[in-house]
Formats: structure tokens, C-alpha cells, sequence
């Protein structure tokens, strides 16, 4: 019977591991990814880097940015954008 306790507890601890911290994680990837696939010209963005810009054009997975008022042009790939204006990737759908 001691036997079976084991096994039991390491099962509940993996449930517990999956369903608090790699499930949620793997929803937060998923959504990031959508909104870097979602990326269109006019977009507000702001890269891992924290520089802040108006997407101008998306050209497979270089993304070319205006940042400022000086209109700076800057490409970018796609994997290093942060976030999105008004993108919330912890918000429920």
C-alpha cells in the first residue's frame, strides 16, 4: 500500500507542476506568437529592447519600424518584438 502513496504523490506533484506553471507558460507563448503573426503596418510596437515605433511594413519576418519624431527607420525580426500597443497576452479571450 506505501507503494501505490508514492506513486500517487509523485502524480499529483507533476498535476500540480503542469497545471500552475508549464500550461499557463505555454498560453502566454501561444498568444505572443499570434500577435507577432498579427503584425501590420500601423501598429504601435515595442521591441525586447525597449525602443518604441509605428510598424511601416512586414516583409516575412523582418519587421521595418519608424521610431520618434525624426522618423527613424529600423528593421528588426520578428521574434524580437515585445509587446504590442493595447496587447495584453495575460487577458482571457
Amino acid at each position: 500500500m506505501e507503494q501505490y502513496g508514492t506513486i500517487i504523490f509523485m502524480v499529483l506533484i507533476f498535476a500540480f507542476f503542469y497545471l500552475f506553471m508549464i500550461r499557463p507558460e505555454n498560453k502566454k507563448k501561444k498568444a505572443i506568437a499570434q500577435m507577432r503573426n498579427e503584425l501590420a503596418p500601423g501598429d504601435e510596437i515595442v521591441t525586447i529592447g525597449g525602443m518604441v515605433g509605428k510598424v511601416c511594413s512586414v516583409d516575412g519576418d523582418l519587421i521595418t519600424f519608424e521610431t520618434g519624431e525624426d522618423r527613424v527607420r529600423v528593421q528588426i525580426q520578428r521574434w524580437g518584438i515585445s509587446t504590442k500597443s493595447g496587447f495584453d497576452p495575460k487577458a482571457k479571450k
